[in-house]
């Protein structure tokens, strides 16, 4: 049986590491090597690293950090931000991550997403997408940052980008974002159930109970959390004690 995983986030801006609350109001907390450094003390499952203005600002990755970065980060190393063509993942995979996270470019050039997993295989693509409520609660898809809203459910993107060849969807409430008041869970389901590849859940953790109940009610493969693990005692081995108790499969 697949082992769930808890996964910290990591979202880089600048020369520095921010959390916010809905895409907004970015606050630094600190340097990416730093964090690095405390995760691998606590031997999490994987890390994902977001550069979250590279596409706003229409420019590719930054390789040269994700090799500096890879270099002491012995968890998975999941990287996003800025990837627009297949050149840019094997650029990061040379640089030692060891898969890559595809949001706006998969949104508006599918293509993309089927280019990147028959040269590097569906192992190594997870599609992010990010999704906001409409006042009549309606779920459409964001992109650049959470700035551009596309006419779009997120189900649909998720049922497009596992056709196309994602091994993976990491799906975000913007709305829940940083608010700690759990995931979306109306959200995560409906992907979940659209797709058969697994759904990480992200965007609203607050405890472990949250993440609980995105794998249990959502149908979630894996959770991913930012503020809980920076801003309280909380812990991702901690999650995953709390997860075994109630009979998840976690790696311990």
């Amino acid at each position: 049986m697949l082992k769930t995983r808890v996964m910290p986030t990591l979202l880089y801006r600048g020369a520095s590491l921010v959390k916010g609350v809905a895409f907004d109001s970015w606050r630094p907390i600190g340097a990416p090597m730093q964090a690095i450094r405390v995760y691998n003390l606590r031997q999490v499952d994987e890390l994902v690293f977001l550069d979250i203005t590279a596409s706003l600002e229409g420019r590719g990755p930054d390789v040269a950090l994700i090799d500096e970065l890879a270099d002491e980060c012995f968890a998975p190393l999941t990287v996003g931000g800025g990837i627009r063509t297949v050149d840019d993942v094997g650029g990061l995979l040379a640089a030692g991550a060891d898969k890559i996270a595809v949001n706006s470019a998969a949104v508006l050039d599918p293509p993309l997403v089927s280019a990147i997993a028959e040269t590097y295989g569906s192992q190594c693509i997870v599609v992010s997408i990010d999704a906001r409520r409409e006042g009549d609660g309606s779920l459409r898809v964001a992109t650049h940052a959470g700035t551009r809203l596309i006419a779009e459910d997120p189900s649909e993107v998720a049922r497009r980008a596992e056709a196309s060849g994602a091994g993976e969807i990491l799906i975000t409430s913007i709305d829940r974002d940083g608010t700690m008041t759990g995931y979306d869970l109306d959200l995560v389901q409906r992907v979940s159930s659209a797709v058969r590849i697994p759904v990480i859940a992200s965007g609203g953790a607050g405890n472990y109970e949250d993440m609980y109940r995105a794998i249990d009610q959502g149908g979630a493969s894996a959770v991913a959390a930012a503020a809980i693990f920076h801003f309280t005692e909380q812990t991702p081995m901690e999650a995953k004690r709390y997860l075994a108790e109630r009979g998840i499969p976690v790696r311990t």
